[in-house]
């Protein structure tokens, strides 16, 4: 008899296949009675899969209690109840290391575009503007102060690539890192002052939760612009829109969102 699995969320076919050759999956997102599906297997169900962004409800983990182990298809683990899993002696397993380079692309790709208004200038050809006028100059990446907000492996790889764009970096962190050849800053804020560019790439926690408040957002100032690729958490949001849109924060490129898949109109 295969061990009972059950799937919180999509994956890629690929993975779907061979979860399906292994293991007896229940996929929890199908069901349409997922109190009645949680009632029948959850006594019999040893693993759980899930993503990064769905993690584990509290709710449904309370309902398995044969469970053994909790693996996220992800890099991020901060939907999942880590005290609980711990205090139930529940592993949990993550991907870590996986997509540092797509991530860090991702980053820089998002600055680029900002910078060089990029969607903006597509828009405007698409529209047919192009025979009334130019969009306007753009700015550039080169010569500008970036400053990095967790300097993980992820960040690290980010502020490489941004070093080999001539750019300057800098890096707000737990503690600092010596061995590192960027300038570390101990208050956030300040660094936001000091820098062109805030790119935020910490992990999202309790600890992270709206550290780069309205304070910092002030501080990076209507120069300055914002890149979140870690987690909408981070990012004081209301405080962003309102600041976006009095011209007081210069811009931002955000890949998250603190309430996801709602992304507020504001920001459209």
């Amino acid at each position: 008899m295969k061990p009972v699995l059950v799937q919180i969320a999509p994956m890629l076919e690929s993975v779907e296949t061979r979860l399906g050759e292994a293991y007896e999956v229940h996929r929890l997102w199908e069901a349409e009675d997922r109190d009645a599906l949680l009632a029948r297997i959850g006594g019999t169900v040893r693993g759980a899969v899930t993503n990064g962004h769905h993690g584990i409800a509290p709710a449904v983990l309370e309902r398995l209690g044969a469970l053994e182990i909790v693996a996220s298809y992800g890099v991020g683990y901060d939907a999942i109840d880590i005290a609980a899993c711990k205090a139930r002696g529940i592993r949990v397993t993550n991907t870590p290391d996986v997509l540092n380079d797509a991530v860090a692309e991702l980053a820089v790709g998002l600055m680029i575009a900002l910078c060089r208004r990029i969607p903006q200038a597509d828009a405007w050809i698409r529209a047919g503007n192009w025979p009334s006028g130019s969009l306007g100059l753009t700015g550039e990446l080169t010569g500008a102060h970036a400053g990095i907000l967790g300097l993980g492996r992820i960040g690290k790889d980010i502020a490489r690539r941004l070093q080999a764009m001539k750019m300057r970096v800098s890096y707000h962190g737990r503690r600092e890192q010596p061995f590192e050849p960027f300038t570390f800053y101990a208050d956030l804020a300040a660094m936001a002052r000091d820098v062109d560019w805030l790119v935020v790439v910490a992990p999202g926690t309790a600890e992270t939760r709206g550290i780069v408040s309205r304070r910092v957002l002030e501080a990076l100032g209507p120069e300055g612009a914002l890149v979140n690729v870690a987690r909408g958490s981070i990012v004081d949001e209301p405080a962003l829109v309102e600041l976006l849109a009095s011209g007081a924060l210069g811009g931002a490129a955000l890949d998250v969102f603190a309430d996801e898949l709602r992304v507020p109109e504001a920001l459209l």
